[in-house]
Parts: structure tokens; C-alpha cells; sequence
């Protein structure tokens, strides 16, 4: 994969970061998004493939992206297909630190170091180049605007921004409840984004380990329509934080 191209979680941190403050909307569960991005991103380079509500490894071979093909080799390592939501709800060790430590790596962002309280270091993030985030911002007010059903990367740009609660951020206010609405609705256009995007829900709202029913959802044994049931999340291991993004995030 070149890198030439942004990737999901890249677009996604962009998208949830405050171009006024600094800080990231939505941190808790932004993390979460960020590991469905993840999924989502490795997807559609062919490396993982969705098995009802399972993930599997199709093509193990790395992406040129390090922090995805960490994800890629830990899915790898597993040795059979794993449920969405276990991903997704394992304990992030520092995954939204690692990719803002990487934007700032590729000159997307900047660091501001400050204080919290006056006490506490906290480290804010500037975007360098706003004309990447208003380029990612219009295609999601293009597909909302339109109708016209997206292209994949931004229908599942879409169901991940809606799943993490961004639709708030992006467009707040009771003038933006229509456009929060079709954001939701965009879940549909793109089935592995739609697949992770639910994960996320699920993992939200601790959904206990029973299989719910959903027409868009691939059968699995037992009957037709099944959707995936979300289990407790178990952990899985992300990479560890960077040295110097263990400083504290202002939130």
C-alpha cells in the first residue's frame, strides 16, 4: 500500500480533531473507531475479509504501513477468524496517541506543548494543512448533500464517524440534526464498514453475547439474516505508546 494515500484512522483523527482547541472529540470512543479503521483499512487492501461476524486473515503479506500490519500480524497471529467486537473492544494502548504521533511524524499535524491546571503537561494538536481536513470533511457533506451513494472508503469514513459520535461535532445543533441523520444512514452503502461500525456500537453499549437480527447482515449457522452477536470484549494488544506521546493528551 503506498502511502501516497491516507489511510481510514488518519482520516478519521483528522476529522474528530478541533482545529480551535486542539484536542480530539469523542476520545473514549474515538479509540474504538480507530480500531475499526484499522479493520476497514486492511479490507480494502485485500489482507482481511468479514465471515459473518467474524474477521479473517486472507493475505498475510504487509501493507507497507507499520501500525496497520502490527494489526495485520497480531489478526495473524490468532489463527482463526475473530469476532469484530473482541477486536474493537480489546484494551487501545495508546492507539489515538500512536496515530497522532504519526501525523505529526508526516507533517499533518503539530505538536503545542501546555499545561493543564497549571500543572499537569498536556500536548495539543494543530493541524498543519487544513485543506486535507476540509478535502476529507466534503466528501462526507457531498454524500450527505447528494444522495448519491459514496464510494466505499467514504461510506465506511461515514459509519465509523457516526459510530464514534462525531455526527455531533461535525454537525451540532438542531440545524444539523437532518445532516446527522443521513450521516447514519450512510452506514449502509459499505458492508464492512457497516459490519465494524455496528463493533463499535456494540462495544459502546456492552452489549451482552446474543445474536441480534439485521436483513443486512451475512447468515451465519443457525438461521439466515443473523447479525453478529457482540460478545464481552477480550483483549487484544495495540502497540505500545511512542516515548513521546506518553505525555498527557488534553481532552
Amino acid at each position: 500500500m503506498g502511502r501516497s494515500r491516507r489511510t481510514l484512522p488518519e482520516e478519521l483523527l483528522l476529522l474528530a480533531l478541533d482545529p480551535a482547541t486542539g484536542t480530539t472529540a469523542q476520545p473514549q470512543s474515538l479509540d474504538l473507531g480507530l480500531a475499526g479503521a484499522q479493520l476497514v483499512e486492511l479490507a480494502l487492501a485485500g489482507r482481511i475479509a468479514p465471515d459473518g461476524d467474524r474477521i479473517a486473515v486472507v493475505a498475510p503479506r504487509p501493507t507497507g504501513d507499520p501500525t496497520l500490519d502490527c494489526a495485520l500480524e497480531l489478526l495473524r497471529r490468532r489463527g482463526a477468524p475473530v469476532r469484530a467486537v473482541h477486536w474493537i473492544g480489546g484494551p487501545r494502548l495508546g492507539l489515538r496517541q500512536t496515530y497522532l504521533s504519526h501525523l505529526e511524524r508526516c507533517g499533518m499535524v503539530h505538536a503545542v506543548a501546555g499545561q493543564m491546571c497549571g500543572v499537569l503537561p498536556t500536548t495539543r494538536y494543530q493541524a498543519t494543512d487544513t485543506a486535507i481536513s476540509r478535502e476529507i470533511r466534503s466528501r462526507l457533506d457531498s454524500a450527505i448533500r447528494t444522495g448519491v451513494p459514496p464510494d466505499p472508503r467514504t461510506a465506511a469514513l461515514a459509519a465509523l464517524a457516526h459510530a464514534v459520535g462525531l455526527g455531533k461535532h461535525l454537525y451540532p445543533g438542531n440545524e444539523g440534526r437532518s445532516s446527522r441523520s443521513r450521516l447514519r444512514d450512510l452506514i449502509r452503502h459499505d458492508p464492512m464498514g457497516g459490519l465494524v461500525a455496528h463493533a463499535v456500537m456494540d462495544v459502546q453499549n456492552g452489549v451482552a453475547a446474543q445474536p441480534r437480527r439485521s436483513a443486512a447482515s451475512a447468515p451465519r449457522q443457525g438461521g439466515a439474516g443473523a447479525r453478529p452477536a457482540a460478545e464481552p470484549a477480550r483483549g487484544v494488544p495495540m502497540q505500545p505508546r511512542h516515548g513521546s506521546m506518553a505525555r498527557a493528551v488534553a481532552h
